[in-house]
């Protein structure tokens, strides 16, 4: 069965009625991504999903932000991470929020096993080449991969990012 197309406006009426504000059940964190366009990815997919986003406060991901900001100024919550990643995760942690970091590793949970959020949950993801850190990955409590079937090795982040949210949101 076909059927009209929804205009734009329309849709957005439907979904949600003001400003995003701090939904902190599920926190999406890439804390050492280092190309602008992975940001702006994230950013939206924060937005889609209705989640906050967590970065470190730098000039490099102040300017991607901005840079890659498409929602015209109502973008989602940002946490800025400071004074240190680590250090923001252990703050994380203590507060009782799970982490999970996207990353190729022994004992990782398959994307489709993944269960969505019960709890407040900070969503790791690593720099483009390097992954997220061995010091850091040790101590995460859940490691997720994505399983593949061709020759490479991983997705972009910001694709294998945004796969994981959706399913940590309930939404896949």
């Amino acid at each position: 069965m076909t059927g009209a197309r929804t205009k734009p406006h329309e849709l957005r009426a439907r979904r949600r009625r003001g400003q995003h504000g701090c939904w902190d059940q599920l926190i999406v964190a890439p804390l050492w991504v280092a190309y602008g366009a992975n940001l702006g990815t994230m950013l939206r997919t924060c937005d889609a999903i209705g989640s906050c986003l967590a970065v470190p406060r730098t000039a490099h991901y102040r300017d991607a932000l901005q840079l890659g900001d498409t929602l015209r100024g109502r973008r989602p919550c940002i946490h800025w991470v400071a004074p240190t990643k680590e250090g923001w995760l252990e703050t994380q942690r203590e507060a009782g929020r799970r982490i999970v970091a996207v990353e190729l590793a022994d004992g990782a949970t398959p994307l489709t096993r993944l269960e969505p959020a019960r709890r407040s949950t900070v969503l790791l993801l690593g720099h483009e080449l390097l992954g997220v850190p061995d010091e850091v990955l040790a101590t995460v409590d859940e490691c997720v991969e994505i399983p593949m079937v061709g020759w490479g090795a991983s997705l972009n982040v910001a694709v294998a990012g945004s796969l994981v949210a959706y399913r940590l949101a309930g939404l896949s």
